[in-house]
């Protein structure tokens, strides 16, 4: 991590080989589809980015119905700047954009990731289960 300060922002200046980086150095695999990944961000409600000089650092992504419900899917931030802070701040953004929103969701998909979300005011639902179709 560079000696200048992490900037964040929600405009959507990232490039396509920008957020192929992002994802891949996470191991996650839709960093091997760049351009529909790239498109799907680009289209999203909300996407809000850490940036180190010209380096995407991290990055959480939101979709909403503009009213009620926020549904935060990405939040994930490159090794080398995790432990710094990033992601939470970054989900503190997020819950202060849709504060006025009756419920903002995260659906951790590994497990030991769910004492991050409480720890940020998440609650683990009491009867909920999470499901997916995954058409790769």
């Amino acid at each position: 991590m560079s000696d200048t300060a992490i900037e964040y922002t929600d405009v959507k200046k990232f490039t396509q080989d920008q957020v192929e980086r992002l994802f891949l150095s996470v191991g996650w695999v839709s960093g091997k589809y760049p351009e529909r990944l790239h498109k799907a961000l680009l289209g999203s409600s909300t996407v809000l980015t850490a940036w180190d000089g010209e380096r995407l650092a991290g990055l959480v992504r939101v979709l909403d119905d503009g009213e009620m419900m926020a549904y935060m899917h990405y939040v994930l931030i490159d090794p080398e700047y995790q432990g710094h802070g990033i992601a939470g701040h970054l989900v503190e953004m997020v819950k202060e954009r849709y504060s006025n929103y009756f419920y903002i969701e995260v659906m951790p998909e590994e497990s030991r990731n769910a004492s991050f979300y409480q720890k940020h005011g998440f609650a683990i639902m009491p009867d909920g289960v999470a499901m997916q179709i995954c058409n790769e």
